[in-house]
């Protein structure tokens, strides 16, 4: 018996242990103890994050204020712009758009019917003073008048078109029925896309035929200085073919018209060009000024489609104030595009630099056979 103690207290004792082994091995806290102390500091987080829920260095705002503001990924597939999730200047353009812009433009737009208005009724229309003669004088050809009347009846189909697309859901569709309204928005689709170009080849027109006839000159300030003699029924300032008046309503068209031309052509044919990146890019270089000139494909679009609103606008006005004085405003100014031959009396009084050369001119060619002709 002496000799098998040893081993029986061996065993027991080696029971013992691994109870005790796994005890600890079964219980968390204590087997945290058996750590080194300093073990915590000294592992680093995989790829610096914290692990675990807490929120650690990845914000899930910022990533989605970043989203929100136009953060741009990559895709497979050929349009880039698709990598876009958010983008933030659509909402910036609509709320301008149909914010300030049509407020403003819809002010400007009454504000001049109503100043006509008012001018008409103080000043009423304006007469051939010593009154109509017997004779007449050609004022426009028929290439000019059909120039003319191109770019006058494209525009004016292309301003009720437009101003439909900006106001139409406002004016019309209450008092229509959405297929009535709907065939009305369509078709004015197709007529503006399509007038647009009849627009532009007047404009050429108009330019190649009268820019020679429209560069200042010092006649220009002794009629500016006088007003044209619209405010006075006795007072006619010299003239030649176009007044200081028409001269500066015809470069607002061609200036205007141009601008228009092209910022429609952006519309129509879109992501093909980038007129306001370009144009950005070269004010910021001559006035060291500090324009956005790295825009995206969208964004030139929108600053298309918003300029593209505000010059039509400001066209508009303009163009009404030529109609008034060309129709009811003055009286045988019509006349003159109708059919191309003026009354001589007329002619002197608004233009009598231009019928001094005219009258030169035939006699110079045909004799005295060429003088202005008897009205019928």
């Amino acid at each position: 018996m002496t000799r098998t103690a040893p081993n029986g207290v061996l065993l027991r004792a080696f029971l013992a242990l691994s109870l005790v082994v796994f005890a600890l091995a079964g219980d968390p806290a204590a087997a945290q103890t058996s750590r080194a102390p300093n073990a915590a500091s000294t592992e680093t987080p995989v790829g610096g994050a914290v692990p675990g829920d807490t929120l650690g260095t990845t914000s899930d705002s910022d990533y989605w204020r970043a989203v929100r503001h136009g953060l741009q990924g990559n895709v497979s597939i050929p349009d880039k712009k698709a990598g876009t999730l958010v983008q933030s200047e659509g909402e910036a353009w609509r709320s301008f758009r149909n914010g300030p812009l049509a407020l403003y433009a819809s002010w400007a737009l009454l504000g001049t019917i109503v100043l006509l208005g008012l001018f008409y009724a103080i000043r009423g229309r304006i007469r051939i003073e010593h009154g109509k003669s017997d004779r007449t004088i050609t004022r426009f050809k028929a290439v000019e008048r059909f120039g003319h009347w191109m770019t006058a009846v494209s525009f004016v189909i292309l301003g009720l078109t437009g101003l439909n697309v900006l106001y139409g859901r406002y004016v019309l569709k209450p008092i229509l029925s959405d297929s009535i309204f709907g065939f009305i928005s369509q078709m004015g689709k197709y007529l503006h896309n399509y007038l647009a170009f009849a627009f532009m080849a007047g404009l050429a027109m108009i330019f190649i035929m009268w820019v020679r006839h429209n560069l200042p000159d010092r006649t220009d300030i002794k009629w500016i200085l006088q007003g044209g003699g619209i405010f006075s029924k006795k007072l006619h300032p010299p003239a030649k073919k176009f007044n200081a008046g028409q001269k500066v309503i015809f470069w607002l068209v061609i200036i205007c018209g141009v601008s228009l031309s092209l910022s429609g052509w952006a519309l129509l044919f879109p992501f093909t060009t980038h007129f306001f990146a370009g144009t950005f890019a070269k004010v910021n270089l001559i006035f060291g000024t500090d324009l956005p000139a790295a825009l995206t494909a969208l964004q030139e679009q929108q600053l298309n489609s918003l300029w593209h609103s505000i010059m039509a606008v400001f066209m508009i006005c303009v163009i009404l104030a030529h109609i008034y004085i060309g129709s009811i405003g003055m009286e045988g100014a019509f006349d003159a595009m109708g059919s191309g031959e003026v009354d001589l009396n007329w002619a002197k009084e608004h233009h009598s630099i231009w019928v001094e050369e005219h009258e030169a001119d035939i006699h110079k060619t045909s004799g005295s056979g060429g003088a202005p002709q008897p009205a019928e």
